[in-house]
């Protein structure tokens, strides 16, 4: 990285711009040889983030200026000479190039030791509208987009407080993607947000080709083999305005329609926005419901299969759960196959043309519904627990937590077809320790407030409440 400063002569400025520039090479590199008050000047930007007719205005005002007007310095042509709000002086060329590479438009004048950077760029995006993944019943239906600075403005019209900060960073050498610490001065931990900056100083990588998750995988390096999220990813800029209220820091980065949020616990992972758009007791209802969920989508093929291999532990009146028709394939295989099966459908449902979902869902729905009940491959009792696991995985907005409940189901249903009960024990066992032995980017507990144990934080986790100083 060059920290060299420019130096007053244009020839020598575009001498090193053109150089690193490349502009013979690179088509989408403009740059103009001009007269501004009689001296000679170069503008530099990059086509497709320029706002055309802005910038022809402003070079219609630079051009009409006489030569004795002409400021005796940068500074004194960006107070008097620039009708434009967003002007910027650099004499370093790390940041003149960086500005420029990120579409900022750059002028440069003879005898002038200042680079002018006029930020007028516009980005390619598309419009504001509810995301796919995140959607609600009741509640806003706008969010994120792949443009950061639209992200920012949409967090700021919910939060018009003073102490909302926008604190903008950078990693990667050659992407240098614009990172945004979205946090409130006042409530923030400012211990976890100075190591959340320190890490973000320590990226040695090229570039976060993955985006988030590359970053996040930057900032959170340890106990990467246990399956459960460190972060809570969301679309919604509403949810992400509710967690900076609670003190906690949202990540945006550039390119990304999405926010992260630090630190995640995982009572935050299970949270939803429906919990608070609707009354509180209905809030209420729905959260326990997700943590009810959540628990059977582990609990029930495993103890399904531990009760197939001890009928007598059945409950009375409950003998209807038996398999009564034969076995061709194993249990446990059964179970193994479809929990791949279920990822390849998911996978599938992906990648199809929206034009031929519908029949093809329907194909997939009598192949490895009925067709496969009938010709010997899956036990129908089968075929309805795992019918109800798939559909329960959709109740998390999180991914990540669905796929590290499907991982450890796996790993139960793999040590209770081998070693029983014992191994069944055991593998509830390492579900505890993992959540358990979790911790949080800022090193604190995964599960807080129930470990260590605060009851009045661990009622609001629980349970709706009516919001603070409503009218009883």
């Amino acid at each position: 990285m060059d920290t060299s400063k420019m130096s007053a002569s244009l020839s020598e400025n575009m001498e090193y711009l053109n150089k690193y520039l490349s502009v013979n090479t690179n088509f989408d590199v403009i740059y103009r040889v001009i007269k501004i008050g009689g001296r000679e000047a170069c503008m530099y930007l990059i086509d497709g983030f320029c706002k055309d007719d802005l910038m022809q205005k402003i070079l219609q005002y630079l051009t009409t200026i006489k030569e004795e007007e002409m400021p005796k310095d940068a500074h004194e042509l960006s107070k008097k000479n620039l009708p434009y709000v967003e002007v910027n002086l650099q004499d370093q060329w790390d940041q003149i190039t960086y500005f420029i590479m990120s579409g900022v438009f750059a002028l440069l004048i003879d005898g002038y030791d200042k680079c002018l950077l006029i930020d007028a760029r516009t980005y390619p995006s598309r419009g504001v509208e509810e995301p796919e993944k995140d959607k609600v019943l009741r509640g806003s239906k706008d969010g994120f987009v792949e443009t950061v600075v639209f992200n920012t403005a949409l967090i700021r019209r919910r939060i018009r407080s003073q102490y909302l900060r926008m604190e903008m960073h950078h990693a990667g050498k050659s992407s240098q993607t614009d990172i945004v610490l979205c946090y409130m001065e006042n409530r923030v931990d400012h211990s976890f947000l100075n190591h959340i900056k320190e890490r973000i100083k320590q990226i040695q990588v090229d570039a976060l080709t993955m985006n988030q998750e590359s970053l996040a995988e930057c900032l959170y390096e340890k106990k990467w083999y246990n399956p459960f999220p460190k972060f809570k990813f969301t679309e919604r800029p509403d949810t992400a305005a509710a967690q900076i209220l609670e003190g906690d820091v949202v990540i945006l980065v550039d390119n990304s329609p999405s926010a992260m949020i630090a630190p995640t616990s995982i009572f935050d992972v299970v949270e939803e926005a429906d919990d608070y758009y609707f009354p509180p007791i209905t809030g209420t209802y729905l959260r326990l419901s997700r943590f009810l969920i959540a628990i059977l989508t582990y609990f029930l093929t495993p103890t399904f299969l531990l009760l197939m291999q001890r009928p007598e532990w059945i409950p009375a009146g409950f003998e209807f759960i038996m398999v009564k028709d034969e076995m061709n394939i194993p249990l446990i295989w059964q179970f193994l196959i479809l929990e791949l099966a279920i990822d390849g459908l998911r996978l599938a449902a992906v990648n199809t043309p929206n034009m031929l979902s519908t029949p093809l869902s329907v194909m997939a729905a009598l192949v490895l519904g009925e067709f496969s009940v009938n010709s010997g491959w899956f036990n129908s009792e089968v075929m309805l627990y795992m019918a109800f696991v798939a559909i329960s995985n959709y109740t998390q907005a999180s991914y990540e937590l669905s796929y590290a409940i499907k991982f450890m189901r796996i790993i139960n249903l793999i040590l209770t077809a081998i070693f029983g009960v014992w191994g069944y024990i055991g593998a509830v066992a390492l579900l505890v320790l993992a959540i358990g032995t979790n911790r949080t980017v800022s090193g604190k507990s995964y599960v807080y407030p129930l470990f260590p144990l605060n009851l009045k934080q661990l009622s609001k986790r629980l349970f709706r409440y009516r919001l603070p100083g409503a009218r009883q």
